[in-house]
């Protein structure tokens, strides 16, 4: 099927535009987090924002103001948990994972590995994607919380600090 009917149309250009300006505003009002992707709540977030705006613009059965109230509704349970998450270290634990070290000192850290469903193949792809080809000259990888990989080279480590309750102790 290529084409209905034109108010269909027509109510995808009107119902959109108001969505996208009521996003636009939801997400100025909730602050730059609601999109940073921090954690997997916030990967949740914006992937559930886009299906609502995607469901608004697209089904008929939706109306305008159920639809924003459903991004209302999202962008308003991000801010509490990240509000909770923030304020309470142990609550931070049910929301959040911690990071990972996968490797130290330029030894790979194989059960950590294996705890996190890598392999050491993905993690020299890492180490080379962030310009090393010696992983003795890498101090640490780090899988965060958001799944990304941080290598930190033996120039780049400085005092540490930034590894603090990642690293070993000793």
């Amino acid at each position: 099927m290529w084409f209905d009917d034109w108010p269909a149309i027509a109510r995808v250009l009107m119902v959109g535009t108001a969505a996208y300006a009521a996003l636009v505003l939801v997400l100025r009002v909730s602050g730059k987090r609601t999109l940073g992707q921090l954690n997997a709540f916030d990967f949740i977030v914006t992937v559930s924002l886009g299906s609502v705006l995607a469901t608004i613009l697209l089904s008929s059965s939706v109306t305008w103001s159920e639809g924003v109230t459903a991004l209302a509704l999202l962008a308003g349970l991000q801010f509490v948990v990240a509000w909770i998450a923030s304020r309470w270290p142990g609550a931070r634990a049910t929301f959040t994972a911690e990071p990972a070290l996968l490797l130290w000192n330029g030894r790979v850290r194989h059960e950590d590995l294996r705890r996190h469903r890598l392999t050491e193949s993905e993690l020299r792809q890492a180490v080379r994607q962030q310009g090393s080809g010696d992983l003795g000259q890498v101090k640490a990888v780090v899988l965060e919380t958001n799944g990304t990989i941080s290598v930190i080279t033996a120039s780049q480590y400085g005092d540490g600090s930034a590894l603090e309750g990642i690293v070993p102790q000793g």
